[in-house]
């Protein structure tokens, strides 16, 4: 049997989720977004779906959010070109920016389960209420209640914190989430050498 290829794989999975039809959220996408990111990225972000800017250009985080999120985690000698993969929830933009239902988070998990296992990430960001429930099912708790502490599931750590759009509702959410990504990122030095 031949040695599984990570890359091989996760191009296969790109053209699944680019082609999906599983769910409604198909029918009024321009693109569907997979992710972003070196496939072997130790540390990986994950949202909660494409907003406009995303379904347009077929890229996660790109808009406003995105931009607040790429300087954020380059404070912190963090990137999408280097060592962060990016993903969501689901793959495709809900109408009107609104909330993923249930059935859809449901129906697009199965691929993002596939992305986490091929990229093996040793650290998981939660960004926002959506990716931390959906992510962790029946979770009662809220992000400000669980933020800035390690979850760890086997060789895993993961870390919720606030969804950078927060930021633009409440500017104090910037701090926390500046906070959190210091600690990741401190982890991840540790777990790299330096």
């Amino acid at each position: 049997m031949p040695p599984k290829d990570p890359h091989r794989q996760m191009e296969k999975l790109r053209k699944q989720v680019l082609g999906c039809r599983e769910c409604p959220l198909h029918q009024q996408r321009n693109m569907a977004v997979f992710g972003e990111g070196p496939y072997e990225s130790q540390i990986m972000v994950i949202g909660e779906g494409p907003g406009a800017k995303e379904d347009e250009l077929g890229r996660p985080f790109v808009g406003r959010a995105g931009r607040l999120l790429d300087e954020m985690l380059e404070e912190q000698d963090l990137s999408r070109d280097r060592n962060v993969f990016i993903a969501n929830i689901v793959k495709c933009r809900p109408p009107k920016n609104r909330v993923p239902h249930k059935k859809e988070i449901e129906t697009c998990f199965p691929y993002l389960e596939e992305q986490i296992s091929l990229v093996d990430p040793s650290f998981m960001i939660l960004l926002g209420a959506t990716a931390m429930k959906a992510y962790w099912g029946s979770l009662k708790e809220k992000v400000g209640d669980v933020r800035g502490r390690w979850i760890t599931e086997g060789h895993r750590h993961i870390m919720p914190t606030y969804h950078p759009a927060a930021v633009f509702r409440n500017r104090s959410y910037r701090q926390y989430i500046e906070e959190d990504l210091k600690t990741i990122a401190g982890k991840y030095r540790e777990l790299v050498g330096g």
